[in-house]
């Protein structure tokens, strides 16, 4: 897949106590390690709060509890750092082009983040990543708890192996809630004569830092120098951020810079947090963190 620049979205509004969630969601077709919930969103439009971008972030909510109290003179708690990183691991590939799982983790460890975004993750894929089950390896290496979003669930090699997948990731060192796999546009690169299609492989959870429950999302755009897949996939993940309560942070490989024309609806309601991109931000997105 193409590299390219990488990218991390946080919620700068108010942070909000977590809403209770539809309950006839399906189960989705997602891969969790650490015991918590998956569901399935039936998407609908709705508010979606201002939100930031980086390349690695430590990001403040409020707890749940605090931004809820009403009490006369009651104190806010103070707000609780999360520090959040995303990062393309190629199938545990380095620049060199050689496999090495291990080298993969401590590149992430090196990050000190509390929730990293994975993208291009295998699980049992083929010899070019030893057969492994990368998000559980990295998992247990680092002592994180993960979710594992497929984009691509194929049979087996041979008769009796274990299915075949392909997707994103997220790591977490804080419980997770829930989590879900939702449907964006993709052109797939497993079908002869591909056309635009909802597939999975959108990631979500939802992480309970002390007490503040924070949406994160692991996402990876279409590679194609045609924009028009970006174009409708930023408008899918716009629709399932929408939807959503809360403090969120999106991160993910978009496959495009910031300054691409399929990724301004992002600035409409996202603000850019990468490295380098204040300037920018301030001249294209209001500075006030409120929902619309």
């Amino acid at each position: 897949m193409k590299r390219s620049p990488r990218r991390l979205l946080r919620s700068a509004g108010p942070v909000r106590p977590e809403r209770d969630r539809a309950r006839d969601r399906a189960r989705a077709r997602g891969r969790v390690h650490g015991g918590f919930r998956v569901r399935d969103r039936v998407r609908a439009r709705g508010r979606a709060a201002v939100a930031v971008l980086a390349a690695a972030l430590l990001a403040t909510a409020a707890p749940a509890t605090a931004a809820a109290s009403t009490a006369p003179g009651a104190q806010a708690a103070p707000p609780v750092p999360l520090r959040v990183a995303t990062y393309n691991i190629h199938a545990g590939a380095g620049q060199d082009g050689r496999f090495d799982l291990d080298r993969t983790a401590d590149a992430l460890r090196a990050l000190r983040a509390d929730v990293i975004g994975l993208q291009e993750v295998d699980v049992h894929w083929g010899a070019r990543s030893d057969h492994a089950d990368e998000a559980r390896a990295l998992a247990g290496e680092l002592g994180m708890r993960v979710f594992f979003a497929p984009i691509y669930d194929l049979d087996p090699a041979t008769e009796g192996g274990q299915r075949r997948q392909y997707g994103v990731a997220v790591l977490s060192r804080y419980p997770v809630l829930d989590a879900e796999n939702h449907e964006i546009t993709r052109l797939s690169t497993q079908r002869p004569d591909p056309v635009p299609a909802p597939e999975p492989g959108f990631a979500e959870v939802v992480v309970n830092v002390k007490g503040s429950h924070v949406h994160v999302y692991s996402t990876h755009l279409d590679y194609r120098s045609d924009p028009s897949v970006r174009a409708a996939q930023v408008a899918d993940m716009l629709d399932v951020l929408a939807a959503d309560r809360g403090p969120k942070v999106l991160v993910g490989d978009f496959n495009a810079e910031a300054s691409a024309p399929e990724l301004a609806p992002l600035w409409r309601e996202l603000r850019d947090a990468a490295p380098g991109a204040a300037a920018r931000t301030r001249r294209s997105s209001p500075s006030s963190a409120s929902t619309s």
